[in-house]
């Protein structure tokens, strides 16, 4: 059995992927990021980073409970524990490795601060004061589709030939365009690959995960501080 403290959003959509792809039992349990429950010690005693998501698996390797954090490591950990959607070819797993990084190095943390300047950043201050931010990372989202546009112009998967836990690992950050001021319809090779993916009924059913805890609405002042604010940067 999987325990996996998630929440709803772009990291925690791809590894609800992975788990629902691989038909393993698992079960989600709520982090409120907008409430501080990251900061929580008994969470903090196995996701030291206060993201999620992080995972118990109690049936680990030899039969004993393993933890995790960082979705990067958790879906290497599921595809190998599985043997699925990371291929035992030399060539082939080093080619899905090397994207899976350029999503935990670039398209995740690039995108992120994205959303922050261009759409949530905008809702407590005033948008004359962050160009430059807004024009940073907007900038860096259109490089980074433009990237990704390109290599889906050359093959049917970001690696390997095949569906895998590279292409989970991009697809929910490129959900969202308009969060990060791109006009999707200048990459079309991204398109066709984002409805390719949408349409694998794990997926859908991954996304329906904590579905009813998506935000539609901004940040109010306590959440702010919570999530970007002082609190974020308190020692513990």
């Amino acid at each position: 059995m999987i325990d996996l403290y998630t929440w709803p959003t772009s990291n925690g959509h791809k590894v609800h992927i992975m788990l629902e792809e691989c038909g393993l039992e698992w079960a989600a349990h709520p982090v409120r990021i907008g409430f501080g429950e990251q900061f929580a010690p008994e969470f903090l005693a196995f996701s030291p980073n206060n993201k999620t998501p992080a995972m118990i698996d109690r049936d680990g390797p030899g039969g004993t409970e393993i933890r995790m954090f960082e979705s990067g490591a958790i879906l290497i950990y599921l595809a190998e524990k599985t043997g699925r959607f990371l291929p035992g070819d030399p060539h082939q797993r080093y080619d899905v490795m090397q994207w899976l990084m350029f999503q935990m190095s670039t398209v995740g943390p690039m995108l992120g601060q994205t959303h922050f300047f261009h759409k949530y950043a905008p809702d407590h201050f005033d948008r004359d004061g962050l160009t430059i931010g807004i024009n940073r990372y907007v900038g860096e989202a259109n490089r980074i589709y433009n990237i990704l546009d390109n290599r889906l112009g050359e093959a049917e998967w970001l690696a390997a030939g095949e569906y895998s836990i590279a292409d989970m690992a991009v697809w929910p950050w490129l959900r969202a365009p308009d969060f990060q001021g791109v006009e999707i319809d200048k990459y079309p090779n991204v398109q066709r690959w984002q409805a390719q993916i949408a349409e694998r009924p794990a997926v859908q059913r991954a996304l329906l995960v904590l579905e009813e805890n998506n935000r539609s609405t901004p940040h109010n002042d306590d959440q702010w501080e919570i999530m970007f604010g002082s609190i974020q940067y308190q020692r513990r």
